[in-house]
């Protein structure tokens, strides 16, 4: 298992659009495990392929108090989203320190292979269905931040660029 870098908004390959994942096979499974390890370094609850710059349907998550019940969507579909929905404060592993409100639906039925290239349907609410709506965004090319104000979004671009020069010798 290896860490990936997490690209940080505003890369514009955070706006790529994922592919299908072709074959889960053990190229996918090992992408797998390091993308969990990945995100549990990072203290993050979700993580898409296309945050690693891997531009495949392909999403990890684990929103368990012990860490312990990871979540596999590869080449997910929303089937079904209520239409009440609620402002939930939301972060992101690749705009580090930055949390705000984005409306998203309370509950979402999706469809998904697990880990192993199974089948699996998932019907979810709360803080699973926002995280499963927040990482299949990132999917389709788009970062929360878009979802805010265009006086906000870039102010968080001029943080995130401002942050990235000073890492920079």
């Amino acid at each position: 298992m290896a860490l990936l870098p997490i690209l940080c908004y505003p890369d514009p390959k955070l706006h790529t659009v994922a592919k299908p994942v072709a074959a889960v096979d053990a190229r996918i499974r090992s992408l797998i495990a390091d993308m969990f390890e990945t995100m549990y370094e990072a203290k993050g609850i979700g993580l898409a392929a296309t945050q690693v710059n891997v531009h495949e349907r392909l999403i990890v998550m684990d929103i368990s108090e012990g860490r312990d019940v990871p979540l596999v969507l590869i080449n997910p579909k929303i089937l079904w989203a209520s239409p009440e929905t609620h402002l939930n404060e939301e972060g992101c592993l690749s705009v580090p320190g930055i949390y705000d409100g984005v409306r998203r639906s309370d509950a979402v039925k999706v469809d998904a292979l697990d880990g192993e290239g199974r089948q699996q349907l998932i019907e979810a609410d709360g803080l699973l269905a926002v995280c499963i709506q927040h990482e299949m965004d990132h999917l389709m090319g788009k970062v929360f931040v878009e979802y805010l104000s265009p006086l906000k979004r870039n102010r968080i671009k001029t943080k995130m660029l401002k942050a990235l020069r000073e890492d920079r010798p």
